[in-house]
C-alpha cells in the first residue's frame, strides 16, 4: 500500500522546476501555516504518524505515511524530491529522523513542524478531528 501511496504523490506531484536551492528546516507552526497558506502547486503535507494516530486527528489535506510500517524506507525514497513538503509528527520526535532520511535521499524542500500536531494544536490552529 505505500508504494502505491508513493507513486500516486509522484505522479500527482510531477517533476520540479529544477530549482537547485535546498531547504531542509525545522518550523515554527505559525512559518508552517504560513507556508501551506501560500497554496504553493505540489505542496505536499506528510504524516509520518500510524494510521491510528492520523484517524484521531491530522492536517488537512495531510497524507499518512507511517514511518514504523515495513516499506516506508521504499516508499519514502519514492517520493519526488523536488517537491515541497510540510512534515509533521505528534511531537517532532519522528518527523526529525524522517527530515534527515529526506535530507540524505536528496530532497530540496522539506519543512518540520516544531512540536508537531501538538504544538499546531496548543497554538489553537485547525485541524481534521474525527
Amino acid at each position: 500500500m505505500l508504494v502505491g501511496l508513493a507513486a500516486v504523490l509522484v505522479a500527482a506531484c510531477g517533476s520540479g522546476s529544477g530549482t537547485t536551492a535546498v531547504t531542509i528546516e525545522t518550523v515554527s507552526p505559525a512559518r508552517a501555516a504560513e507556508i501551506i497558506a501560500e497554496g504553493r502547486p505540489g505542496l505536499v503535507l506528510l504524516d509520518v504518524r500510524t494510521p491510528e494516530e492520523f484517524a484521531a486527528g491530522h492536517l488537512a489535506n495531510a497524507v499518512n505515511l507511517d514511518l514504523y510500517a515495513p516499506g516506508f524506507a521504499d516508499a519514502l525514497a519514492a517520493l519526488d524530491r523536488e517537491t515541497p513538503y510540510v512534515l509533521y509528527c505528534r511531537t517532532d520526535n519522528r518527523s526529525t529522523e524522517v527530515r534527515e532520511m529526506m535530507r540524505s535521499l536528496g530532497f530540496t524542500e522539506v519543512h518540520e513542524i516544531d512540536g508537531g500536531i501538538v504544538a499546531w494544536a496548543e497554538e489553537g490552529r485547525p485541524f481534521v478531528r474525527p
